[in-house]
């Protein structure tokens, strides 16, 4: 768990009770022999990544856009295979690119480029290393990735929603107890929203493969950490 900042807010003065006489409702629902704190905290939680995503293509070059085309359509087709074969399925791979343009310049000048790059969702992470050893053996000369992710952000975040609940009252006890109160209610909890961090990965950006691989890539799949953060107000009173 990260740090946290405190603010008190009392009614009628720092740490001071109210006035005894009535008056008008507080409207943060603050009575008036109570203290309002408010505490803003953060938690953590740490999930095993079960998808790992990343990018594979074929770059064609020839003579003619015709040419370019077909040569890149066969081996792209070849991949689509390999990657069918490691149980991929259909919906879990988009056509991110499909261009075929001339060069104007360079070694191939005149010549035309065929491309093709789909994006890849492995829902078997211990496979990804396979699976992209097995795409560049099927003739793919662009790579990137893998993204290692978790599937369901939500449901990962969920530990670390308590954590930061369990931070934020935690300190509102530590602060009640050196100010000899007690927290007496809760009054609002305000959800401040989380950010998922994956572990840092290396991403491969391949530019014509050589089409044997003598090994699979190791993909560790490690751990991808979700923070979120809480605000929460606490009325305390005497004991």
């Amino acid at each position: 768990m990260r740090g946290s900042t405190i603010g008190w807010i009392a009614t009628g003065g720092a740490l001071a009770l109210g006035a005894c006489s009535p008056g008008p409702r507080d409207p943060r629902g603050v009575g008036h022999d109570e203290v309002l704190l408010q505490v803003s905290a953060s938690g953590e939680a740490e999930t095993a990544p079960n998808e790992a995503r990343f990018s594979a293509g074929v770059s064609s070059i020839a003579a003619t856009a015709d040419a370019a085309a077909t040569a890149n359509n066969d081996i792209m087709n070849k991949v689509v295979s390999a990657l069918q074969g490691f149980g991929v399925a259909k919906a879990d791979m988009q056509t991110q690119r499909l261009t075929v343009s001339r060069l104007d310049w360079g070694p191939n000048k005149n010549k035309f480029e065929a491309n093709n790059v789909v994006s890849v969702r492995m829902r078997a992470v211990d496979k990804a290393g396979a699976a992209i050893a097995a795409v560049t053996q099927a003739g793919a000369n662009v790579l990137s990735g893998p993204d290692l992710r978790v599937g369901d952000p939500e449901a990962a975040s969920r530990s670390a929603y308590a954590n930061a609940y369990k931070a934020a009252r935690a300190r509102a006890e530590t602060y009640a107890q050196a100010a000899n109160l007690k927290v007496v209610r809760i009054l609002t909890i305000r959800d401040s929203g989380a950010s998922n961090a994956p572990i840092a990965y290396e991403a491969m950006a391949m530019d014509k493969v050589a089409p044997q691989v003598a090994a699979p890539p190791p993909v560790m799949a490690g751990t991808n950490t979700s923070q979120v953060n809480v605000s929460v107000d606490f009325a305390l009173a005497p004991k």
